[in-house]
């Protein structure tokens, strides 16, 4: 390209331009002001053959970005979580950890890399000198900033790079997927789970300290019994996750007390089995109160009468604990009717 054809901005400026000038130093500036070296073009700027090539390198590394978002996800999906690899010199590491590490690090990189070489071979490098002014606004400065904006529009030649554009708008909006993607491994997803126990219709009730099953004549009036679901032990190793669900407090109430008709159908002469997890926040019950039949979760002062259907008397729970279908089996142990009529412990946003 000759000089001719460069446009007048970008040519080198003359001698005596103020371009590179150098100020005097006198007594009211004792420091003279060194100016600003004179411009020197870029290869891109005169050669549109290496223009071309710096936007097929700025298009390209977009498009690395791109397919390591694709990679991403198909890493998230394919590799299993449980997957080790081996890396030198790190040693052992989580396979799934790796490649998601791996792939969403070049896709932002090349995001990078692909505007910070934008922004050096293609984009105006002019150097513009300007002077302090006050920090209020004028008509006169917003119409400057209007203008300057639509003139950075103007050299950043997005409109006149085709290429570049779509394949950065593609890199930027293909990005976000991975965060979005991520986000499913919140969970894992709950299913039903939170709506179901262990507890099912024949199960007998085992008293938690002797850890064998119970019979009416166990549960004595007044006295409280904190009991599981058969079948369940300790050395299983989702025996924490289920004994959150599980536990149940177990009182024996004079029928003629109790005032829920629903309660009373559900018990054995006055017998009546609660879920032990409060619903505020899932913290175990443990307090008794003989005379009023109230129960109190320690953590919160959440307090629930258990003679009319568990209900919440006082504290921040939200509503009263579940009770648990019980009857007398064959062999004369207590045993449950069915699981939970609904979900244990704190409510949940699809509850319903």
């Amino acid at each position: 390209m000759s000089s001719q054809e460069i446009p007048e901005e970008n040519l080198p400026a003359e001698q005596g331009d103020a371009h590179g000038a150098v100020k005097v130093a006198d007594e009211k500036n004792p420091f003279a002001d060194p100016g600003l070296p004179p411009h020197e073009h870029r290869i891109q700027d005169i050669d549109e053959r290496a223009a071309k090539r710096s936007e097929r390198t700025v298009a390209l590394l977009f498009t690395v970005s791109m397919l390591a978002t694709i990679a991403f996800i198909a890493a998230y999906v394919a590799i299993p979580v449980d997957k080790a690899i081996y890396v030198w010199p790190i040693g052992h590491i989580s396979a799934l950890n790796f490649a998601l590490g791996m792939t969403l690090g070049l896709a932002l990189f090349c995001i990078g890399a692909g505007a910070v070489h934008w922004a050096r071979t293609l984009m105006s490098d002019v150097e513009v000198a300007d002077e302090r002014h006050p920090i209020e606004t004028s008509p006169e400065v917003r119409a400057q900033v209007h203008a300057d904006f639509r003139a950075g529009a103007a050299e950043s030649v997005i409109g006149r790079r085709k290429l570049i554009r779509n394949t950065m708008l593609g890199a930027l909006a293909m990005v976000p997927l991975a965060g979005v993607v991520l986000l499913r491994d919140l969970g894992p997803l709950p299913g039903t789970s939170l709506r179901h126990t262990t507890w099912a219709k024949g199960k007998k009730l085992v008293n938690m300290n002797t850890m064998e099953p119970l019979r009416p004549s166990d549960v004595a009036v007044g006295s409280l019994t904190f009991a599981m679901p058969d079948g369940l032990d300790e050395h299983q190793h989702d025996f924490q996750k289920n004994i959150a669900k599980d536990a149940l407090m177990i009182v024996r109430i004079q029928p003629d007390d109790i005032k829920d008709k629903r309660e009373l159908e559900w018990s054995h002469e006055g017998i009546v089995a609660f879920s032990k997890i409060c619903t505020h926040v899932g913290c175990p019950i443990s307090l008794y109160e003989q005379q009023t039949h109230h129960v109190l979760c320690p953590c919160h002062q959440s307090t629930f009468d258990l003679a009319d259907g568990g209900r919440v008397i006082f504290g921040p729970a939200g509503h009263a604990l579940p009770q648990l279908r019980i009857t007398v089996g064959e062999d004369g142990y207590l045993e449950a009717v069915s699981d939970f009529a609904e979900p244990v412990g704190p409510a949940f946003w699809e509850r319903g």
